[in-house]
């Protein structure tokens, strides 16, 4: 979609954010990587700390057995935080929407912790965060555990990159290291994949604005995109230092994003810096 601003040029790359409301995908299937035994109908919840070499494969799927490896060696995912499904879910259906928003509530303020940053800036990286459950049949044992994997890469990703010993901190820095933060080398921000800042670039990621409080209604479609279009205009004109023409773009969000708790648009401006 294009469009023109008091002073932008052109707008560019108006596109839907995703968020893993399935639980990393609604399909079958155990993922790609090297399976674990012990993990694949595993009842007990796993273990925190651990990493694992994980694809864009293994995170499509809604459980994940994989070996974990010693943190010291390369690893592309990195489990910062486990636990019990709240007891009104116990009795919810293995693949019921109301899983996936309580795993995006609680993996998205877990991250933003673990990461050392706020929410803009965690959309903002292009490392993501996923989002595994039990296996069928240890659903069906009783199994009602929830993982959460920091992951080096993010829904367009077809291979992620390796993660330092641990994430923790990643983005604790300020500003946050340009190796971990979010850029486009394309011809809008939805022409390709994000890559790190310190590749070329032709889009920068340079804030995640508020559109809207926890408890408003979806305001519609229309409402939310010109609410993002309108403060990304001003806010990266302010960012650019109000040149004479600039081009920005901005990805935002449909009713289900917002109903799972997403509440920021990311602004995104042409830039080679």
């Amino acid at each position: 979609m294009r469009g023109r601003s008091r002073r932008a040029l052109a707008l560019l790359g108006a596109v839907a954010l995703a968020v893993a409301l399935g639980g990393c995908g609604d399909h079958d299937g155990d993922g790609s990587g090297d399976q674990d035994p012990g993990q694949v109908d595993a009842v007990d919840a796993p273990e925190l700390g651990a990493c694992r070499v994980l694809t864009p494969e293994d995170v499509a799927q809604p459980t994940n057995a994989s070996r974990a490896v010693a943190c010291t060696e390369p690893h592309t995912a990195e489990t910062f935080a486990v636990g019990d499904l709240p007891a009104e879910l116990h009795d919810a259906a293995y693949d019921a929407g109301e899983l996936g928003a309580y795993a995006y509530q609680t993996c998205s303020q877990k991250f933003e912790k673990f990461l050392g940053a706020d929410e803009s800036t965690v959309m903002r990286t292009v490392v993501s965060w996923a989002w595994f459950r039990p296996s069928e049949k240890a659903w069906d044992d009783g199994a009602r555990w929830y993982r959460c994997d920091v992951v080096g890469g993010g829904e367009k990703s077809t291979a992620y990159v390796d993660l330092p010993q641990t994430a923790a901190g990643l983005l604790a820095q300020a500003p946050p290291p340009d190796e971990w933060m979010a850029c486009v080398n394309g011809a809008s921000v939805n022409a390709a994949p994000k890559v790190p800042c310190t590749e070329p670039h032709t889009w920068r990621a340079v804030t995640a604005i508020k559109v809207g409080n926890p408890d408003d209604p979806y305001p519609g479609d229309r409402v939310v995109e010109v609410t993002t279009r309108d403060y990304c205009s001003d806010w990266v004109g302010s960012w650019l230092g109000y040149p004479p023409e600039y081009d920005y773009g901005y990805t935002w969000f449909h009713e289900e994003e917002w109903k799972a708790g997403n509440r920021r648009s990311v602004c995104w401006a042409a830039t080679t810096a």
